[in-house]
């Protein structure tokens, strides 16, 4: 009985050890993308605020959203979003986007945009 508890503790130890004590590991899909209407107009346009957040432990980095150039009435902080060809955003400018520590930007268009994260880099 005893070796039969040790061996469960060590496959147990084990496993924490090969995800990092984490539980499984972070994807794509642990950076939430919302977005809500600010109330305010720019040039005719509703203003929308957008806020990237990371609800993995670990930090992911290089955040790649689709953004198809990202069309706005109103300037776009490049240091939370910054398009990087005609398709592709980069998050934060490609630093480690941590967990608690959000980023947000705000645009002013004629309709919401969708912004699918296509890829990130974790950092664990």
């Amino acid at each position: 009985m005893a070796s039969s508890l040790r061996l469960l503790c060590a496959l147990l130890l084990l496993l924490c050890s090969i995800h990092g004590g984490r539980g499984q590991p972070c994807s794509t899909s642990d950076i939430s993308v919302e977005q809500r209407k600010t109330g305010a107009t720019v040039e005719g346009q509703a203003e929308y605020e957008v806020t990237v957040s990371n609800t993995c432990d670990c930090p992911q980095s290089k955040v790649m959203m689709l953004c198809y150039g990202l069309s706005s009435v109103e300037a776009v902080d490049p240091r939370a979003i910054k398009p990087v060809n005609a398709k592709l955003c980069a998050v934060a400018e490609g630093r480690p986007l941590s967990k608690g520590t959000p980023v947000k930007f705000k645009y002013a268009w004629k309709t919401p945009k969708d912004f699918p994260v296509v890829s990130t880099e974790i950092r664990c």
